[in-house]
């Protein structure tokens, strides 16, 4: 079996110097991305937020969701502590994609949440697959995790996926008017973790 391809360069960010690994995986054809700062195999736990790309909130600073900031913050946790792992998961959309997620912001704009919009374009509630993401992290020597998350289900995955998680650090961002229906949805219907989600 081919071996995935791993290459890296340096990233220097307003937040300090990462390290960028991108890989390739040869069954899925799928690229993964990890932001790596400071030694990560030395065998202590590694400070780690596995975050799902979201164009509209990452790039466009979108006020519908909480992403941009959650990205924001957890590369400032990383920084503060000069150690530790972003993995940038390629699903748009909770695993639906970019045309149907706008599809599903249509339908909240008339009265769905987050939840009921992607059932009602026939989707699962959270299409996720985060193997070719795990795989990276491996690759790169990381087995014990301290994972930045208000999100329960990347913790039982990772556990799944041979992870040990040290710790669970909650990610704290500021809520406006724009998301706090998002926010909500997240905690009663998704099962996030509430300490994450209150309001600065």
């Amino acid at each position: 079996m081919k071996n995935n391809e791993i290459v890296n360069c340096s990233l220097p960010t307003e937040y300090g110097l990462f390290q960028l690994y991108v890989s390739e995986d040869p069954q899925s054809g799928n690229e993964n991305i990890a932001l790596v700062m400071g030694d990560v195999q030395n065998g202590e736990p590694v400070l780690t937020r596995l975050h799902s790309e979201c164009l509209t909130g990452d790039v466009f600073h979108s006020l519908r969701c909480d992403c941009g900031p959650q990205l924001n913050e957890a590369m400032k946790m990383i920084a503060q502590e000069g150690r530790g792992v972003i993995l940038y998961h390629r699903e748009e959309g909770r695993g639906i994609g970019l045309l149907n997620k706008v599809k599903a912001y249509k339908l909240q704009e008339n009265g769905a949440d987050t939840v009921e919009a992607n059932i009602m374009l026939g989707f699962d509630v959270d299409a996720r697959d985060y193997r070719d993401a795990a795989k990276l992290l491996k690759d790169l020597g990381i087995t014990s995790l301290r994972l930045i998350t208000n999100n329960p289900k990347k913790i039982e995955f990772l556990i799944e996926f041979g992870f040990i998680i040290e710790d669970r650090i909650p990610l704290h961002v500021g809520q406006s008017p724009f998301n706090a229906n998002y926010r909500l949805t997240k905690e009663q219907k998704m099962g996030h973790f509430k300490d994450g989600l209150e309001s600065n």
